[in-house]
């Protein structure tokens, strides 16, 4: 058996991993990853799936192991390319259809729903979905069965006896698996580091509960993870218990109710829900919002509350905004930022003690390993330092080094019975979506934007006459996010700076022939570095410079 991490290593988010054995591959989850800083006008980044294309006659189908974004967000443009079938849980499918009905893809996508304790066949595989729990329902882990062995993928997952919505994780099948002999462990790393066990989704029920109890006279505002159904289940019956209406804002909020409650996923009373136009028939403090926003987002509905740009709610001191969620790495700047708009505003805001993870902590993760007792170790889902600190629960149990993988996106990691061993690479990386264009934005567009934000561009406007290459008119300058004022005087440096571009220019027109067209990229990156060098010894600024040759 081949594993083959496409994404989901050292990173977080863009989980996908191709099993592969004889003619046949699976596809264990196909997720995207949010852009970082520095990824200007990029709006998500998906797996380089260059591999499955290449091999497209073996793959078999996508088995998802739960609905959210980094594990489902990249679905609808992977199967333009790699059409095969999903399969996935209740819960899961609804959402993952969603998306498909976005991009017009439900008819030519293969749908299989499954349920928890099912074996589907595909190819030279067998693979059996088991029940786990996570911050969203009907989360699943997979035994992954071959003529090699099986290897369990646990998806993302927590150990929690008493979940808000369903049965607890099927402890006694990991068990049973364990007894039956499993190859290789695929374990959820992301809460590796810390110690002890994470806590029941209830316990953030109780804290909830505690806060509207204590906030009895104040209006409540609570943004958390859209997908995290069992925390809305909670608000909701803290809510009726206290009185309150509820009103939902933000469209994935909104689209994951209408998913969630026809399935039972999600159980809200009659006459509970309210619009947002419904406020103001209400008193505030017999009101509650649930909204998105939780990390900040810059287009959030809680954002926008914050900004004062939110068209139908305004906050103010009667407001108690709750934040349920922890931030992801590298969201902590702009979650300050919509804390402290709040503050200004005069609401009370808290962000503490109403969240619990989703992910094991060290000893779920040593509870798996013990049912479990797999010959390879193969840590996954996180960042390096994460994968690590896995990888060292794994050898304080006993499991010998050499058979501990810590793998990176693209290795190929093959298993027999008994051995395994890295042998080769494959392509991998992210692909930018940019607006309708998937793939079309790569590096050097990005060093363009990067450049832009950075320095802020100036733009040389001229004419020639065509025939005799004879300058006809300018230059010209103009500027967008570069500033003249650094300079002491506006005028007379831009003056300057045009007289000693000018001079550039009318000496390149007196030695190159410029009614040759091929010769315009000699002027071309004569404006260029002429102004380049002004601009560095005046103020130390290297601005994109872009000559715009008019021919007349």
């Amino acid at each position: 058996m081949k594993i083959i991490p496409l994404g989901g290593l050292e990173q977080i988010g863009m989980n996908i991993t191709a099993f592969e054995y004889g003619d046949s591959i699976i596809v264990v989850d196909c997720g995207l990853a949010f852009p970082e800083d520095e990824m200007f006008g990029i709006d998500m980044v998906i797996p380089d799936v260059t591999y499955l294309e290449e091999n497209i006659d073996k793959v078999k189908g996508f088995v998802i192991t739960h609905g959210h974004e980094d594990h489902i967000g990249a679905l609808p443009y992977i199967l333009r390319s790699v059409n095969v079938p999903v399969y996935a849980t209740r819960l899961t499918m609804a959402i993952i259809e969603n998306k498909l009905e976005e991009h017009k893809q439900v008819e030519s996508t293969k749908r299989h729903v499954c349920t928890f304790g099912q074996t589907i066949e595909l190819g030279d595989f067998s693979v059996e979905f088991i029940k786990t729990n996570h911050s969203i329902v009907d989360a699943a882990a997979l035994a992954i069965t071959c003529a090699a062995g099986t290897v369990i993928h646990t998806g993302d997952f927590k150990v929690d006896y008493t979940p808000v919505f369903g049965d607890a994780i099927d402890l006694a099948r990991f068990a049973e698996l364990g007894e039956q002999g499993v190859l290789a462990l695929l374990c959820d790393s992301t809460n590796s580091e810390e110690p002890g066990f994470t806590e029941s989704e209830r316990t953030v029920g109780t804290a909830i509960d505690r806060i509207f109890e204590q906030y009895s006279g104040t209006r409540i505002i609570i943004a958390t993870f859209a997908s995290n159904v069992d925390r809305v289940q909670q608000i909701v019956n803290s809510a009726c218990k206290y009185g309150r209406k509820v009103v939902v804002e933000g469209r994935s909020m909104v689209n994951i109710i209408e998913t969630a409650e026809p399935l039972g996923c999600l159980k809200i009373p009659d006459n509970t829900l309210v619009t947002v136009d419904d406020l103001k028939l209400y008193p505030e403090a017999k009101t509650v919002i649930i909204t998105t926003g939780s990390q900040g987002e810059s287009m959030a509905a809680l954002s926008r509350m914050a900004d004062g740009t939110h068209k139908k709610v305004t906050i103010g001191p009667g407001d108690t905004v709750i934040f349920s969620s922890d931030p992801i790495p590298g969201n902590e700047k702009a979650i300050t930022g919509v804390i402290n708009k709040l503050l200004k505003k005069g609401a009370e805001v808290i962000f503490q003690d109403v969240h619990v993870s989703g992910h094991p902590k060290q000893e779920d993760v040593k509870l798996i390993y013990t049912l479990v007792r797999p010959r390879f170790a193969i840590p996954v889902h996180g960042e390096y330092r994460h994968l690590k600190a896995q990888a060292k629960i794994a050898a304080e149990l006993g499991i010998p080094s050499d058979r501990v993988f810590i793998l990176r996106n693209g290795d190929i990691l093959e298993l027999d019975g008994e051995n395994a061993r890295m042998n080769g690479h494959v392509q991998t990386g992210g692909v930018f979506v940019d607006g309708f264009s998937v793939g079309e934005v790569g590096s050097s567009v990005l060093h363009d934007r990067q450049k832009l934000a950075d320095e802020g561009i100036v733009i040389v406007s001229l004419a020639l006459y065509y025939d005799e290459g004879v300058l006809a008119a300018g230059p010209e300058m103009t500027s967008r996010g570069f500033i003249y004022e650094k300079l002491d005087e506006v005028d007379e440096n831009k003056a300057e700076a045009e007289a000693a571009l000018r001079e550039a220019i009318m000496d390149c027109i007196a030695s190159t022939d410029l009614s040759n067209g091929q010769n315009r990229n000699r002027l071309r990156n004569t404006i260029k570095d002429c102004l380049g060098s002004y601009f560095w010894k005046r103020i130390k600024r290297r601005p994109m410079i872009l000559p715009i040759i008019l021919d007349i």
